[in-house]
């Protein structure tokens, strides 16, 4: 099997690198190169955004209609190759056909769509005559050139959400996928080059040097990210020394309070699927455990069961797996490194090795006993891995929840309606999920505090950070 050649695509067409330079790019679930993508330099990325700038000139002129119209079509698109892009997806990534379609390529979707519509409903206050003599009003305006930065647990997912909001509040974009996973990204940008003018969507492929250089450069006039904590600083250092406008979805190191009045079954049920999905790769995560002490002898029963019977690992075309191998093998070095380090006072529950050497699988894994100041508590893991630690009351469990610098997502599992919404107010995290945990919807908003960055993802929120407001004021006496 001959290996793939991919390609940076700008302008509306692939365009090789003028570095030369490729990178492997690897199948997770056999461990083995497939194809080559570019390692973009300097020169490459400044190309793009050239490209990009001169496409505004016309893209941040057309209307909201039109704008809307683009994206439906590209929606349409998208779903009528929706295989095929799970296939591409799953060769990149080692993820399960059976669950790709469904689970990543129509929400992605149904995103775009939504993004569409929102392109139609832009808000502002009522113009007026907030001074005497004088009518304000307000316009929203696109920002211009925006560059983005996905990383490689969701590749076509979080492309979406970075593109999808951006195109429809009429800017230009220049992207660069993971470099572990840049095929689905390039194989959306090609989808929706077919309904929009050329340079609007533009993907550059690299490593973290065509990352720097997508940040400094003078071209955008805003720059948004998806990844770690460390890259996120990083960007918001960088783009600092221009002023750029900054938007930063982090990490994630998401608590699970479960109390003794929870339906364990239930429970245990939502647990293992929004932990291990993905292979734990998610910053949302269901992958630190709060358990009431007084029902930990209870629960932990069902937990464990319910890991045993449908956590289970396979390959990309194997049926009823929940997950695949976990992306690459830094990854899987990291995972095992966590394991390799587990102090003497916790315990392996369940999992803890790796499965097989070829590719990058490892068990699903449960571990406990833990002190909250431990590196598996304060730290992403990034894996197959949830944690458990037992808490005695509601004042511990909210202390112990907060006391990590991420502050994305968390849940609260309980039949008690006002300590649910006690939780849900004083839970330092941007989105709290009661009695379940992971689900999203495109009219809702996905971003968190503290080191988890800034900003927001889906939504109306999300759509109105790639706007800029502008007020005019207009004499109207004599």
């Amino acid at each position: 099997m001959s290996t793939k050649q991919l390609k940076n695509f700008i302008g509306g067409k692939q365009v090789a690198a003028s570095s030369g330079e490729v990178s492997d790019v690897i199948n997770p679930a056999t461990g083995q190169v497939y194809a080559h993508a570019p390692v973009s330099n300097d020169q490459d990325v400044q190309a793009a955004y050239e490209v990009a700038q001169k496409a505004f000139e016309e893209w941040g002129q057309t209307t909201p209609s039109e704008r809307q119209l683009a994206l439906f079509r590209i929606a349409d698109a998208l779903e009528a190759r929706a295989k095929e892009a799970a296939e591409v997806e799953s060769e990149n990534t080692g993820k399960p056909l059976s669950t790709l379609v469904d689970y990543e390529i129509m929400p992605s979707v149904d995103q775009i769509r939504f993004f569409a519509g929102a392109a139609r409903n832009l808000e502002g206050r009522s113009a007026g005559e907030y001074l005497r003599d004088h009518t304000s009003m307000i316009r929203r305006e696109p920002i211009g050139v925006i560059g983005q930065v996905t990383p490689w647990n969701y590749p076509l997912n979080m492309a979406t959400w970075k593109f999808a909001p951006a195109i429809a509040a009429g800017n230009t974009i220049v992207l660069k996928p993971s470099d572990t996973t840049p095929a689905s990204t390039l194989l959306l940008a090609e989808i929706a080059a077919e309904f929009l003018p050329a340079g609007v969507f533009n993907v550059v492929t690299g490593n973290r040097d065509t990352g720097r250089a997508m940040i400094e450069n003078r071209i955008p006039q805003m720059v948004s990210i998806t990844g770690s904590v460390r890259a996120g600083m990083e960007v918001a250092k960088s783009a600092s020394a221009d002023l750029k406008r900054v938007h930063l979805e982090l990490g994630g190191k998401a608590p699970v309070i479960v109390f003794a009045d929870a339906d364990f079954a239930k429970t245990a049920a939502g647990i293992v699927a929004a932990g291990f999905f993905n292979a734990g790769q998610d910053c949302t995560a269901a992958t630190r455990l709060l358990v009431q002490e007084s029902a930990y002898d209870e629960f932990m029963p069902y937990l464990l069961a319910e890991v045993k019977a449908s956590a289970k690992v396979g390959k990309p075309h194997e049926e009823d797996i929940l997950f695949g191998p976990v992306n690459n093998a830094n990854q899987l070095a990291r995972v095992k490194g966590f394991i390799d380090r587990l102090p003497d006072h916790a315990k392996i529950e369940a999992g803890g090795s790796q499965i097989g050497s070829e590719g990058y699988f490892f068990e699903p894994t449960v571990l406990s006993g833990f002190k909250q100041t431990d590196e598996h508590i304060q730290e992403e893991i990034f894996g197959p891995v949830i944690t458990v630690q037992k808490f005695s009351d509601d004042a511990q469990a909210l202390k112990w929840a907060n006391d990590v610098q991420y502050g994305l997502a968390a849940s609260v599992w309980t039949t008690n309606h006002a300590r649910a919404m006690r939780f849900a107010k004083h839970l330092d995290f941007g989105a709290v999920w009661i009695n379940t945990h992971i689900p999203l919807v495109a009219e809702m908003p996905h971003g968190g505090f503290k080191h988890s960055g800034y900003g927001k993802d889906l939504s109306h929120y999300g759509f109105e950070d790639y706007t800029r407001i502008k007020h005019v004021m207009s004499y109207i006496g004599d």
